[in-house]
Parts: C-alpha cells; structure tokens; sequence
C-alpha cells in the first residue's frame, strides 16, 4: 500500500470513531502502519528489478536510437552490453543485436568487423537473410567474391530469386569470379583443335580470304617428294589432319626468301588456325605482321584486319577493334567482307538500321556471299519488327523463303528461318526446317543443339531436349555450344551435379576469354546454388533455379 493509501486509512478510522477511538487504536495503527510499509518496500524492489533480458533490450534500444541519430561508436557501444548481457538461449535477439552492431560498423566502413558480427549472428540462425545479404556486401567490398557469391546465392535461395538487389549483386560478383577464374584457366590451356565443321563454317564467313583461296585452290598434283611448308599444310587440310597446318605454315616461314613462295599466305593460314585452336595472342601477332607489311596484298591486309578485330571485340578486351574495321574499309571499299564482319558488330551492339545498311553492301558487292545473304534477311526481319511494320515483316520472311531456291544445297538458310519461325511461336514449321537443314547437314551438331531448345520451348518436354542436345555432343565433341545449353538445361531440371560437369567439359573446350568468362560464371553459379541449398538443408527439387 502507497503512503497516500496508509494516511487515508488513518483518517477514515478517526472519522468513524473519534478521537478517543483513534488514540485507543494507536497499537493497532502502529502495527498495521509497520506491516503495509514493509509490504510497500518489497513491491517496489519486485518492480524495479529488472532481468538481464530486459537490461539488453534496453541496451538495444539504446543502440538503436544512437544509429538513427548517426552516432555510430555509441550505437556499437550500446549493442555491445546488450550482447554481453543477454543469456544466451535468447539466440534470435542475441542474432539480432550481433546484426545491428554490423549494421553500425559497416557505416564506419568497418568490413572485417561488419563479416564478424554478420558471421555471429548466421552462426545463431543461418536463415538470417539480412545478415547473409549485409556480410555479402561486405565480403564484395573487401573482394572476396568466392564468399560474397555463397551469401548472395544463400539470399537468392531463401527469397526465390525474387530480390532484384540480390540477383544484381550475384550477376556482378559472378562476373569478377568468371575474370578471375578464365585468367587462371587460360595460363594452363591447351590448344585444341575442333571439328571440320567449325573450321569450315570459319572460313566461309569470309568471300575474299585470300590465303585460303590459295589453300583450296586446285593445283597439279603434287608429287611424290617430301612436302615443305605451305604445299604441306596444303595437303594436310586436304586430308584433314588439321593438326599439322600450324607447324607447315611455320616451316614455309623459316624457308629461305629464294625456297619460299607462301611467306605472307603461311603467316596469314597460321594466325588463322592460332584463332581457330584458341591461341588469340599468338593469331594477333601474325596478323600485325602482314598489316604492318607495306608489301602486303590489300585484300591479305583488310583479311588480317576483319580477324584481328573479330578477336578483339569476342574477348571484349576494349573498344579499340572498332578502328580496324575503319581501316578496312578505307584499304577496301568494295571488298564485300568488310561489311559482312561490321555489319554482325552492329547486331550484337543491337544498332540494327546499321548493321542492315552493311549487310546491303555486303550483298551488292557479292550476291553470292550466302553468309551474308542470309544475315541480311534475319537483320530486315529484325528492322521491320523494330519499326512494327507487318507489310514489310511478311516480304522479308518471303526473301527467306526464296533462299531456299537460290541456295538450294545449303542448310544455312534453312537454320536461321527456323529460328526466326521458332521466335514467332510456329514451332511445327521451326522442326521442319532444322530436319531439312540435317539432311542437307548431318555433321552439324549445333542443328541437334536448336532442336533439343525448340522441343523445350514448344512440348517443354526437358528430357526430349536434353537428349537431341546429348546426340549432338555425340556428334561433334568439341562443340562448346552444345555443352553450354545442354548444362543450362540441367540447372533447370535441379541435376546440378551434371550441370556443373557439363559446364567444366565446355570450359576445357572454349575457344575465347570472353566465352570463358561467360562459363565459368554459369559454373560457379551451379556450384553456389549446390553448396547453399545443402547448407540452407534445402531440397533441390523444392528450387526455382535461375
């Protein structure tokens, strides 16, 4: 009872006896007084006693306030009692004081501090999104990408890919390890040589080579002697040992002047095949070569050109490759590949009325150029959906169809129609024409490729894809292609063990740093998601993979 409550009581009593009641019951008064008052004592020790619980709540509160009025050492201070004093079966407050002490250094640019709290407070709930998603944040600053990435994909995870933010941040750390990781495997690659397809296609893609015009040229026979240089890397592609072309071509360029004929033709073939085996530095320093060569014929020159800076602009090392194109055409305005090559530069920079403007040239110069023929097509097609013109939509995908009959051996035209039927959804015609482009094509496994994607795009019938995929790998084992989309698939399909393994095989096959790149990106991302889920102790079938 308060001491207001005890006085009252005193005053109801003498009202209602009088004073010589009152006095008589001054024991009793006396008595109760004593008792109330140490009841009065004992309530209030019970009220203001607070339990260690309470104590780091406020403490918290405390740190909370400092952090809103940016005092952030007092706000670490503050978190820092409620840490010490909190008991510690409190595990999800405790996380969440371990949390907001992260929250403050990391305004203070603590990292090392802002991973330790963050670490402590997963430690106590290893769903702790914001904690998962602040210490990767951290671990990025401080370019630790390899743990950056197993926290953002941890976010991802538990937020089913649905965080903008977190996705962001996992498609920029993935692109530092896919940097970091292609250097690593490019000091260790090995040259490889692919399929005759691939080669084939290469040289194709260029109407005025003048060094492989020599190479395929028919000729006398030639004889029964021993072979030298050019002759012999001439029969060895004959032959298809492919293998023996660089080591031909480096021979005629260690012939004497007087023994030599194919000096420039050897030195523009090897750099050729350097690119084609994944050997760019050493292509690029052949090419230099004949550039730099005042002697050199202006269409060897304008070839060198148009390859170096294809190199350039696939390993995307800077945007200097734009000025040998430039140069190319000044050496060469009427040579038809100078805008064939500028021409697929502006489609992939999505510049399309450019790109079109090119591949008219291209055209013009040389009718014939079937590359660039149909590259035309599928860029008018492109330009007339941009501008949304049906009239002009319908007579570019009738140019395509009139291909067929100006190219009637070649399953070129036929590929590219097909992928343009398949992105306007009809499907039936799509399968047709890439059955058609077999026949005509059985070695080109990347036909397989586009069938197992239009089984998924319009069945989404998986496994049917992945096996048209796997046949194409049966066919050609070097097309990275194949590899690439099939892992792809996997992820899909939540087999990430297998996807992982198909995204090394085409890692150990690419051909370029910027596909490698690209590679080992779509791999560490498998490998996180396999890593995390496990972690997260949840199941891969349950997964949205992305």
């Amino acid at each position: 009872m308060s001491s207001s409550g005890i006085s009252s009581l005193k005053w109801q009593i003498a009202l209602g006896l009088g004073a010589v009641g009152a006095v008589g019951l001054a024991c009793w008064y006396m008595k109760t007084s004593k008792n109330e008052s140490l009841h009065s004592v004992e309530d209030v020790k019970n009220v203001t006693e607070e339990s260690p619980f309470q104590r780091a709540q406020k403490f918290k509160t405390e740190g909370n306030n400092m952090f809103k009025r940016g005092k952030y050492d007092e706000a670490i201070a503050a978190y820092t009692k409620a840490i010490e004093i909190i008991p510690r079966e409190f595990k999800t407050d405790l996380a969440t004081y371990y949390h907001n002490r992260a929250a403050a250094y990391e305004q203070l640019k603590k990292w090392r501090s802002v991973i330790a709290d963050c670490e402590q407070a997963i430690n106590l709930n290893n769903k702790y999104e914001k904690a998962l998603y602040r210490r990767a944040k951290a671990y990025e600053i401080v370019k630790d990408y390899e743990s950056a990435l197993d926290d953002v994909t941890a976010v991802c995870i538990l937020q089913n890919f649905e965080n903008s933010n977190a996705l962001r941040m996992a498609d920029r750390v993935l692109r530092e390890l896919g940097v970091k990781h292609a250097a690593e495997a490019f000091k260790h690659q090995k040259p490889l040589i692919p399929a005759k397809h691939y080669i084939n296609t290469y040289f194709a893609s260029f109407s005025e080579d003048v060094a492989f015009k020599k190479l395929v040229e028919p000729t006398e026979p030639l004889g029964q002697g021993e072979l030298k240089g050019f002759l012999k890397a001439k029969l060895a592609f004959a032959t298809e040992k492919y293998e023996e072309i660089i080591p031909a071509c480096t021979e005629e360029l260690n012939l004497s002047e007087s023994e030599s004929n194919f000096k420039l033709e050897a030195l523009a073939l090897r750099g050729s095949f350097y690119f084609i085996t994944g050997e760019d530095a050493k292509g690029i320093e052949d090419f230099t070569s004949i550039i730099e060569n005042e002697s050199a014929d202006v269409n060897l020159k304008v070839n060198a050109l148009l390859k170096r800076a294809a190199v350039a602009m696939n390993n995307s090392e800077s945007d200097d490759y734009m000025a040998d194109y430039e140069k190319a055409v000044a050496l060469a305005p009427n040579n038809p590949d100078v805008y064939h090559h500028r021409g697929q530069v502006m489609l992939k920079l999505n510049q399309t009325e450019k790109a079109r403007q090119d591949f008219q040239k291209a055209v013009k110069l040389n009718p014939k150029f079937l590359i660039a023929v149909i590259q035309k097509y599928y860029t008018d097609y492109k330009y007339a959906l941009e501008l949304k013109d049906v009239d002009l939509l319908m007579k570019d995908l009738q140019q395509f169809r009139e291909s067929f009959v100006k190219f009637p051996n070649q399953a070129e035209p036929y590929i590219l129609f097909a992928a343009v039927q398949a992105e306007r959804g009809e499907y039936q015609e799509a399968e047709e024409l890439y059955r058609k482009a077999l026949k005509l094509d059985e070695s080109n496994a990347s036909i397989y490729v586009h069938l197992g994607l239009l089984r998924i795009m319009w069945k989404n019938d998986l496994e049917g894809g992945a096996k048209l995929m796997r046949q194409a790998i049966n066919i050609d084992s070097t097309c990275g292609y194949a590899f690439e989309t099939l892992a792809t698939v996997e992820v899909q399909r939540g087999n990430l063990i297998s996807a992982i393994e198909l995204f090394n095989r085409a890692i150990e096959i690419s051909r370029s740093k910027a596909a490698t790149v690209h590679l080992f990106s779509l791999r560490d991302a498998a490998a996180s998601q396999l890593k995390m889920a496990s972690r997260l102790g949840i199941s891969l079938s349950n997964m949205i993979f992305r």
